[in-house]
């Protein structure tokens, strides 16, 4: 709609212009990547389409995903109890579950710890949910996220000596601890470990150490979450009750919002925990996670549903006042008293996305001011920013402005940043090349967080930028879209999305599928919409296949596209669409080019 667009401007004169006018454009004016995944061998696809009964494109799919027999498709399709393994193959399991049993038996005082993100606090809510049904002698800890950081805590140890706990049970954090598990032993408590995170070269002095990645452990799947372990464990204990892992299947809502929450893989064990645990979500949910689903009036959840709305408020108890308030919505029993919970996490979710929504629109806003729109990383800093929202606006900076990412707020004497990447670039190794300059970091390749002397800030924001410039590589500095395959509009019907469906959960190794057509045709119905106007519907038409609706949110931009009568290609996945009662298949753009 700007006079400028259509005068053959060149690319960066068009960005700079829209950004003035709408930054959320920018992004949608990069280039995005298209890439397409390699085909396997035809003959193969066809082979084994005719062995399922199924479309070549739902198996070319399937190949890509590695499941290539009648049984793996099974297993796939079909998850079942048996798809989990005995969690005996665990290393120290025997030893954990002995020694939690002797604690129960005497009577002893069981402190239940965990983080204060949705991963360690569904953790906590479960082990103490179980160990409540044995023992009215279980309490739990959830560190403060601003007095006492991350993971296991001396102030914490300090408070179970005080209170005369002999065993601590932590969970989705400790494996590094080893000073903290060996001061706590000094006192005469035991730990007894469930971590997913890799350990280093040497394990703290704990009872038990589950953690299905240390190396002298020979647990068959590696990629469960710290939750996944912490109910490996009750499974065992279950088990010695001579109870069933079916008879768990209550807990296993936590379990699946875990799994989504962090991001594991969900394929394997993830995948049949996280089905069985989306089953509990949508038709006997506890309370707390009721009380939540009432306030988000959706009938059915999926996996994205969890993560993007269930995920959210249980995290923003940790960020916006503390964890504690998480573990409590999730252990409560009475449907009333759930809903008044839900109510207070709905009002940290509100502060939160107002404090998120206010950082990122300053944090933009010092961006154009200090002319760094055409840097190579994003390093922000003000001091009152709320600490536990830094590493959201990090990943908003990204959505804006693609490339490396650090937001530094005020923290005691120190300067605390959250730090995010972009696909394929290691941000932890490029802090840690900075590091003469940091008092702490740590983190892993996509997520960091670090603290440094407010002197060193605008030395280490200098050497950052050397260091990604130095090190990024020129095709990471564009978003790419992975896509599976290229198909027709023909091939968009009712039976294949119902079978596209059964491909659910998604997640890590297992993403929605995302397609490419070409030769599409605008049919005169395309235009902007949404309240800013910044997104673009538009009305399909491919060959002599029927009419198809498509939306694309941010992509107000490309209309002209739309609109230049010229065939072009799209790239996206496949959805539903209801109104007024009409369920109909639509097409959730992601990016257009003629």
């Amino acid at each position: 709609r700007d006079p400028l667009w259509s005068r053959g401007l060149g690319d960066v004169y068009k960005r700079q212009v829209l950004i003035r006018f709408n930054r959320n454009t920018y992004s949608q004016l990069l280039t995005m990547r298209w890439t397409l995944k390699p085909k396997p061998d035809t003959e193969k696809i066809a082979n084994f389409a005719a062995e399922l009964g199924v479309d070549l494109a739902i198996s070319e799919l399937l190949l890509q995903r590695g499941i290539d027999t009648f049984q793996t498709a099974k297993i796939f399709f079909r998850p079942s109890w048996s798809d989990l393994h005995d969690p005996f193959l665990m290393k120290d399991m025997a030893v954990a579950v002995s020694r939690i049993q002797s604690a129960l038996k005497d009577n002893e005082q069981i402190l239940v710890y965990g983080d204060y993100d949705v991963d360690g606090t569904s953790s906590v809510a479960l082990m103490a949910s179980y160990l409540d049904t044995k023992s009215a002698q279980i309490s739990t800890y959830i560190p403060d996220r601003y007095d006492e950081g991350y993971g296991v805590s001396y102030k914490g140890i300090d408070y179970a000596s005080d209170n005369n706990f002999s065993l601590i049970i932590a969970l989705d954090c400790g494996v590094k601890a080893i000073d903290k598990v060996a001061y706590a032993k000094s006192k005469g408590i035991d730990f007894i470990i469930c971590d997913h995170h890799r350990p280093g070269k040497e394990l703290p002095p704990a009872v038990a150490i589950l953690d299905p990645k240390r190396s002298d452990c020979e647990y068959p799947f590696k990629e469960l979450c710290g939750c996944g372990v912490g109910f490996k464990l009750i499974q065992a204990l279950a088990s010695k009750d001579g109870k069933s892992v079916e008879s768990l299947i209550g807990y296993l809502d936590l379990v699946a919002t875990a799994i989504g929450a962090d991001i594991v893989p969900i394929v394997g064990e993830n995948r049949a925990l996280a089905y069985f645990g989306l089953q509990v979500i949508n038709s006997n949910p506890r309370p707390g996670f009721k009380a939540l689903i009432n306030q988000m009036k959706k009938e059915v959840l999926t996996i994205t549903d969890v993560v993007f709305n269930i995920a959210p408020r249980i995290n923003a108890a940790g960020r916006m006042k503390h964890g504690n308030y998480a573990v409590a919505l999730m252990k409560e029993i009475v449907i009333e008293n759930a809903e008044i919970a839900a109510s207070e996490i709905e009002d940290f979710n509100t502060n939160r996305r107002e404090a998120d929504k206010r950082i990122t629109q300053e944090a933009l806003q010092q961006i154009e001011n200090a002319n760094e729109t055409e840097d190579a990383t994003t390093v922000v800093f003000q001091e009152d920013w709320h600490k536990g929202v830094i590493g959201i606006v990090a990943s908003r900076l990204i959505e804006t402005y693609y490339r490396p990412t650090l937001v530094f707020t005020k923290s005691g004497d120190y300067l605390a940043a959250s730090a995010r990447s972009v696909s394929g670039f290691d941000v932890y190794n490029a802090i840690e090349n900075c590091s003469h300059l940091v008092d702490q970091f740590g983190g892993h390749m996509y997520a960091a967080g670090l603290t440094l002397k407010k002197e060193n800030y605008l030395a280490f924001k200098a050497a950052f930028e050397a260091e990604v410039l130095k090190t990024l590589p020129d095709h990471l500095k564009t978003p790419e879209i992975k896509i599976d395959s290229e198909i027709n509009f023909e091939s968009i019907t009712p039976k294949f999305f119902r079978i596209l469906k059964q491909f659910a959960p998604f997640g890590p190794q297992n993403l929605s599928p995302v397609f490419m057509t070409t030769e599409v045709s605008d049919t005169g119905y395309g235009k902007c919409v949404g309240e800013d106007q910044t997104h673009l519907r538009v009305t399909l038409t491919q060959k002599r296949a029927p009419k198809i609706v498509g939306i694309g949110f941010g992509l107000g931009v490309q209309l002209p596209i739309v609109k230049s009568k010229a065939p072009f290609k799209i790239v996206y996945s496949i959805d539903e669409n209801e109104w007024n009662g009409r369920v109909s298949l639509q097409l959730k753009l992601k990016d257009l080019k003629l």
